[in-house]
């Protein structure tokens, strides 16, 4: 009887772990950010960004038309994803045809992309088809790069840094092109870089890797051997390290087993004013 009862409660934790995984969670934050624009310039507004991290289209229940859908009507300047598109090379097709339906919301400035712990599985050549793949549907992919170009805010320096889990982080390389003047955007995946950034100055910075602890019961003691965030229990939302801001994503996909505990799939819409 005890292990009948047992069983049960593992049935249906499961099941409802693998629900979870289907509730879409929106957040919205907006920072302050210094724009160094001249103090007699008239306000330009804002700068609105669509932050999606950690597809693993191999365990990903959230469509991109659910996405697109929900953001009927809404204006993006711009659409980062910071990472772990995948984990195998057979999911390269699925994963650029979902971000190619992400363009239907048509961000202005485009679709940023930096790769994750998890893109890098992939042998290389075929890490080389997946990025030119989706720089054929019109994303820009940021391995140690900076792009820089006008917004509402003015110049905005979208700076891609390389996954820090795996040591592709360079810092030196990445801001090499980045002027004193405009706003500092850093799209990353491991957001463990922002403790070896205190000489590397930006606004804002946008990661995920975390999945929010993906099973976060009672707490998500399984992230401690992921850097020193989840050691300081930084694991999901806006926090801040030497008086920046950064955030982390919940993600969208799953990795392992295709369920959460506490935490939810996470699109984050961030208004940078």
């Amino acid at each position: 009887m005890l292990w009948s009862f047992l069983a049960f409660i593992v049935i249906i934790t499961f099941v409802k772990a693998h629900r979870n995984t289907f509730l879409l969670t929106t957040n919205e934050i907006e920072v302050k950010v210094n724009t160094n624009e001249p103090k007699n310039k008239p306000d330009n507004g804002a700068l609105r960004i669509l932050h999606l991290s950690d597809l693993h289209m191999e365990n990903l229940s959230i469509t991109a038309e659910h996405i697109v859908k929900t953001n009927q009507g809404e204006a993006f300047d711009l659409i980062a994803i910071t990472g772990d598109l995948l984990d195998r090379k057979r999911s390269i097709p699925h994963a650029v045809r979902y971000i190619e339906t992400l363009w239907k919301l048509a961000p202005t400035l485009g679709i940023y992309v930096v790769f994750g712990n998890h893109d890098y599985v992939l042998p290389a050549d075929k890490l080389v088809h997946l990025r030119s793949e989706l720089e054929r549907i019109g994303c820009r992919v940021l391995c140690n790069e900076t792009d820089t170009v006008d917004s509402a805010l003015g110049k905005l320096h979208i700076i891609g840094i390389d996954d820090y889990a795996t040591r592709r982080s360079d810092l030196a390389k990445t801001f090499a092109t980045v002027t004193e003047d405009g706003i500092r955007l850093v799209l990353t995946h491991d957001p463990n870089v922002v403790l070896c950034m205190k000489e590397y100055h930006y606004d804002y910075l946008l990661a995920g890797h975390f999945h929010g602890g993906q099973i976060h019961w009672p707490k998500p003691y399984h992230l401690v051997k992921m850097g020193k965030l989840p050691r300081m229990n930084i694991v999901q939302g806006l926090h801040y390290h030497d008086d920046r801001p950064f955030y982390i994503s919940e993600g969208l996909g799953q990795t392992g087993l295709n369920i959460r505990l506490r935490s939810r799939p996470e699109m984050t819409i961030h208004t940078l004013a």
